[in-house]
């Protein structure tokens, strides 16, 4: 028996109780003697409960690290290097007329493969300072620069490859240029493969004899031969330097193709030195005392020549410009595309400009040779161009008329002015509405006034003349200057722009409110197939739906989904209604008169650009909208001339060559189709008798009404009398007997300038026509 109370004795009277002593620890959970047990955690309340543990986040984050080296090793063992692709070998694209007729195929590729031996060095220097200035040094792959470009492209940015010089030989010679998942994850371990397997100088000379630079020029001997025509060992550093800008965008940084984009082809070509400069592989003095090297002119594909060239090209850059096919995949071929070109509307445009202009130039004059022409046709209702005229023929002028961007459209422009002045109900300094009504001061250089202030800008009108008071129609039939600039700064220069825009110009063309006084006046130069959608916008009255020279794209049968193209509202009907009525006046009875040989009620719009190196008739009929600019450009160069004196005459206005192929061409797209008057709603006050007009800047509207704008519906027979003869005839022009002006570099801006004061000089031959 013990001594323990606890364990017998008076006290206790129940069985015996056992446990530690008091001077012992408790035991452990494990077993472990002197340890206490485990309490149970307990559970997770409240949002807690909702958070992973750190072990389920160590085994998730293995799991993936598995997973990830798993695929890296399967794919490596997987995907072999395949053979050469059948890019390689690019197919045909076919391309159609709006019928189903073919008008052109492209394809024929021009490719000489040439050893690495026979590219100079630093042409080899310069492609990598263009493409991976640390080819020599990396890997096959840089996964950073891979995740950079995709998160690039995923927030906006552009579509970036992120890809070395490798992988984009892999993509070019052993794959395709379709932008899958299924492809970069091909050309990633490919790349991988062919690091370990091939030279970098082997790998180098492939992407140099596979890559694309333009002018169907595939490899660095071919595009040698395209833009130098010399062998790829006699290249420069400095044409090196070019070759290498190409191939970052070879269709947009192609100069003879695209005159207006060589400030960003220079700039990219001086990256591209920079490059070479920062590895050391130029010198400083090197690279300043370099020119950049203008490449030749372009010779055309067989299949390509008088109009097809044209047509492709347009194409192409439509479907590339607005990211329906990017210029690589497109390149592949075996696409089929349907235009909107209308076959008898294309063949039309063409006899128009032979027998209306062509046809009376002559061999013996020098600048008759500098005579070229540009011109669309776009349908109003539905913006599909049927028609585009792109120059003399696609084998002799590489630069298409109608695209390029690089000629000011002079008085083209000035019916956007009075549209934005509706479209913004504006008014005079005196603060008269803006109407067809509105008298202004149509004095030669007279001084434009802005707040009671002089702006110091004071353009002269063509030859000089005064005109007076002078209402808006009126100024708007004799284009004149005077009473344009100072309408433009009544509207505001930057609501003018705007209203540009809406209907239809870029918003980044050259030129377009550099100048705030001289927007008015058309010192920009957007191109003919930009001005043709503004003018199809006005026939509309007001609605535009974006222009498209595609009807539709298919690949072995099956077709590309296009872009949507909901129609708008641009600007509002009474503005492009009430615009149409004084640009029929134009027609009837100021400087477009020649239109009226299309025998359809028009309206319309001539244009002479600075120095007469351009000149404009853009118009339209309820139907259809056409705009034609006649061209002085360098048969060889293709830079801007004067045509002073070609065809015979003192000058080229928008009332000869342009008005009358217009009409010509017109006349025939609408052969056989009922004749259809305008149906307009002008603004309050447009159409109105008004009373005598006072002298001075815009004053109380005159007593000669301008020509009914009111007109009957649309009928199913011609009017037996029509076209009408002008009932005023238009001013007798004068020609300069000496050499032309000195062309303006500046232009002045809304603000005092005591050197415009009362000064002309540049602005004369503008708005004329």
């Amino acid at each position: 028996m013990s001594d323990d109370p606890r364990h017998d004795g008076p006290e206790h009277t129940g069985p015996p109780q056992w446990g530690p002593r008091p001077d012992t620890p408790a035991a452990g959970g494990n077993g472990e003697p002197g340890k206490r047990p485990e309490e149970p955690r307990p559970p997770r309340t409240g949002w807690r409960r909702f958070l992973p543990t750190w072990r389920m986040v160590l085994g998730t984050v293995l799991g993936i690290l598995l997973l990830i080296v798993g695929g890296l090793i399967a794919g490596y063992l997987l995907v072999d290097i395949p053979p050469a692709n059948a890019a390689a070998k690019a197919q045909s694209n076919v391309y159609l007329y709006s019928n189903g007729a073919e008008l052109a195929r492209d394809g024929d590729v021009n490719r000489e493969n040439v050893r690495l031996s026979q590219i100079p060095k630093s042409v080899q220097e310069a492609v990598l300072a263009a493409e991976d200035r640390d080819f020599y040094s990396e890997s096959a792959v840089d996964p950073a620069a891979m995740l950079r470009a995709g998160w690039n492209t995923l927030t906006g940015k552009g579509k970036q490859s992120g890809s070395t010089i490798t992988q984009q030989y892999v993509k070019n010679y052993y794959l395709g240029q379709e932008q899958t998942i299924t492809r970069k994850a091909k050309e990633f371990f490919i790349a991988i493969k062919l690091d370990r397997e091939v030279s970098k100088n082997d790998i180098l000379e492939g992407y140099l004899n596979s890559s694309y630079y333009g002018r169907n020029a595939y490899g660095i001997q071919a595009a040698a031969q395209a833009y130098y025509g010399k062998n790829s060992e006699e290249l420069t550093t400095a044409e090196g330097a070019y070759l290498a800008t190409l191939l970052n965008a070879p269709s947009a940084y192609d100069i003879a193709a695209h005159p207006e984009n060589k400030p960003r082809a220079l700039a990219r070509w001086n990256y591209v030195l920079d490059g070479m400069v920062k590895k050391k592989w130029l010198s400083q003095a090197e690279q300043s005392a370099m020119k950049f090297p203008t490449p030749g002119p372009a010779k055309a594909s067989a299949g390509l020549t008088g109009q097809r060239g044209y047509l492709v090209e347009a194409v192409k850059d439509y479907l590339t410009t607005n990211k329906i096919i990017d210029e690589d995949t497109l390149r592949t071929g075996g696409y089929r595309i349907t235009t909107t070109i209308s076959k008898k509307r294309q063949n039309a445009f063409v006899e128009a400009v032979d027998t209306q202009m062509m046809d009376k130039l002559s061999d013996s004059r020098k600048v008759d040779s500098y005579v070229r022409a540009g011109g669309s046709s776009i349908d109003p209702a539905t913006g599909r161009v049927v028609a585009l005229y792109g120059g003399i023929d696609y084998a002799k002028q590489y630069v298409n008329g109608a695209t390029r961007r690089d000629y000011q459209v002079g008085s083209t422009f000035k019916p956007i002015v009075f549209a934005s002045a509706v479209q913004n109900d504006s008014t005079t300094q005196d603060g008269a509405p803006i109407t067809p009504n509105t008298v202004y001061d149509g004095t030669n250089k007279r001084m434009t006034i802005s707040n009671g202030s002089p702006t110091g800008f004071a353009p002269a009108n063509e030859d000089d003349h005064s005109y007076g008071p002078i209402t808006v129609t009126e100024a708007t039939d004799k284009s004149v200057n005077a009473v344009y600039a100072q309408m433009g700064i009544d509207v505001g220069p930057s609501k003018v722009k705007n209203t540009a825009v809406d209907l239809g110009i870029p918003a980044n063309t050259p030129s377009l409110g550099s100048s705030e006084g001289a927007i008015s006046l058309g010192t920009a130069t957007p191109s003919v197939l930009e001005m043709t959608q503004v003018y199809a916008t006005f026939a509309n009255h007001g609605q535009q739906r974006p222009y498209t020279l595609v009807d539709k794209i298919s690949k072995r049968g099956e077709g590309l989904e296009l872009p949507e193209r909901p129609e708008g509202t641009a600007i509002s009907r009474n503005a492009a209604d009430t615009t149409t009525s004084i640009l029929r006046s134009v027609v009837e009875g100021g400087t477009g008169t020649a239109a009226q040989a299309a025998g359809r009620p028009a309206a319309g719009k001539t244009g002479t650009a600075e120095e007469d190196k351009a000149a404009w008739f853009a118009g339209y009929t309820p139907e259809l909208a056409t705009v034609v600019a006649v061209l002085g450009q360098n048969p060889k160069s293709a830079a801007q001339e004067p045509l002073y004196g070609a065809a015979g005459l003192p000058r080229i206005n928008g009332g000869g060559f342009p008005a009358e192929i217009w009409a010509d061409y017109t006349a025939a797209a609408l052969s056989g189709r009922p004749i259809r008057d305008f149906d307009l709603e002008l603004e309050p006050g447009a159409g109105s008798p008004s009373p005598e007009p006072t002298t001075g800047a815009p004053a109380s509207p005159t007593e000669s009404a301008p020509p009914t704008s009111e007109s009957p519906g649309p009928t199913d027979e011609p009017p037996t009398d029509f076209p009408t003869e002008p009932t005023v005839e238009p001013p007798t022009p004068t020609f300069p007997t000496d050499e032309p002006p000195e062309p303006t570099e500046d232009f002045p801006t809304v603000g005092p300038g005591d050197e415009f004061m009362g000064q002309g000089t540049g602005w004369d031959e503008w708005g004329g026509g």
